[in-house]
């Protein structure tokens, strides 16, 4: 073979791997997060007062100090959220206990923050699966975290080993039965289940906040408060102070691995997954659509029940009222980046967690507010929901029609 020939198929077969990770979902993922940093950084630049006041010296002097700020914000953002090596090095090497603990803390705080997420991205991923679009998992999170908190507080002379797994089912099972209630009016009267969870979102707040004021508030506090849980039921955690990593962050784990398992190598999952891509495909086959609707929304709230289980019973030890930071709503994010697959929702969650932890600490370093990290978030998930501007920008290759409908099915079409 000549040389002519041998640079020829070297160039062919390039080309045929570009072509193939230009078309990759995971690639256009990896560069939408990269544009949204770096349009965060531009922002921060632009809204940076030193840059505009050197302008007036020198436009090449204004650009360094917008670079500056840029690089000092996510410096901050990146040492808030896995630590500062600096510090972790000085820690190893004095042996202080409690000082390798201070400098691991951010890293392990990042995974404490995910973890919700990881539980609320597989519920509304599961939901996309199966063709709904479960908007109701901030609902189904306070739910799981009544009936978890309820548990934990009335069951009572039981060993951790029994208790725990009974007030996380508690809050499985209330997150379910949250979920039951949209899926079967939408399989029995095909009443829309964005309109159906929107409104028992509402239903889920009141009534914890009735219930909170009521029957398990707390009489020894002011505020609406619950009683706190048996320590029976607390997860348990894996260091001391100031550490909050506890076992929520396996199970959850342990949840997207099953999610998998169910959805990928299960004749169930096999249902779902074709009731959710094609009703009517699914029908014609002789597939039960009233099942597979109501399953699908059932597991979808239970696995949202079990996020609310998560803070009551590794962190909080009690519930108040608005105890979810909008854990429910930044979830439906968190399936649309991982293309409603468990381990994209798990990437994803780790993603938004270790951002959320590390806003923090940008904000008191850098001076920056916390709200451009919901900026970031948006800008990722704009890139994502407009591919098209990415493939744009980066020159990428447009993927095969079929494979484009199937990715928009399996989030929600019908």
């Amino acid at each position: 073979m000549s040389e002519a020939t041998a640079n020829e198929t070297k160039k062919n077969a390039f080309q045929v791997f570009w072509e193939e990770f230009s078309k990759s979902s995971l690639t256009l993922t990896i560069l939408a997060i990269f544009t949204g940093l770096l349009l965060g950084g531009l922002l921060v630049a632009l809204t940076t007062e030193e840059v505009y006041t050197t302008f007036r010296t020198s436009p090449w002097l204004a650009v360094q100090t917008g670079a500056k700020a840029a690089w000092n914000t996510y410096a901050a953002l990146f040492t808030g959220s896995l630590g500062s090596p600096s510090k972790i090095v000085a820690a190893l090497q004095g042996g202080d206990p409690v000082a390798i603990r201070r400098a691991f803390n951010p890293f392990f705080e990042s995974l404490v923050q995910s973890t919700p997420y990881i539980f609320g991205g597989l519920a509304v991923a599961l939901g996309f699966r199966v063709g709904l679009f479960n908007i109701g998992a901030e609902g189904q999170i306070f739910i799981g975290a009544l009936t978890s908190v309820t548990a934990g507080i009335y069951l009572r002379g039981l060993p951790a080993v029994i208790h725990v797994p009974l007030a996380l089912l508690a809050g499985a099972v209330g997150g379910g039965l949250w979920g039951f209630v949209p899926g079967w009016l939408k399989a029995k009267t095909g009443g829309h289940e964005v309109i159906n969870t929107i409104m028992m979102n509402y239903v889920a707040f009141r009534l914890s906040e009735y219930l909170l004021n009521g029957v398990l508030k707390n009489p020894e506090k002011f505020v609406p408060v619950s009683a706190p849980i048996q320590k029976s039921a607390w997860l348990p955690r894996f260091f001391a102070d100031p550490i909050r990593f506890h076992l929520g962050f396996f199970i959850a784990l342990g949840m997207a691995w099953v999610v998998y398992w169910l959805l990928f190598k299960t004749t169930w999952g096999f249902e779902l997954r074709t009731v959710g891509s094609n009703p009517n495909a699914a029908r014609y086959a002789g597939m039960n659509i009233v099942r597979n609707t109501i399953l699908g929304m059932s597991l979808s709230g239970a696995l949202a029940g079990l996020a609310g289980a998560n803070e009551v019973l590794g962190l909080n030890h009690n519930l108040a009222v608005a105890f979810s930071s909008g854990y429910g709503f930044d979830s439906i994010a968190l399936a649309l980046l991982g293309k409603s697959h468990p381990l994209g929702v798990v990437l994803s969650a780790l993603l938004f967690g270790f951002l959320r932890n590390g806003a923090i600490q940008m904000q008191l370093k850098a001076g920056i507010p916390i709200d451009i990290i919901s900026i970031l978030q948006a800008l990722i998930l704009a890139f994502i929901a407009a591919p098209a501007i990415i493939r744009t920008i980066y020159r990428l290759k447009t993927p095969d029609v079929a494979e484009e409908e199937i990715t928009i099915r399996s989030w929600g079409g019908q």
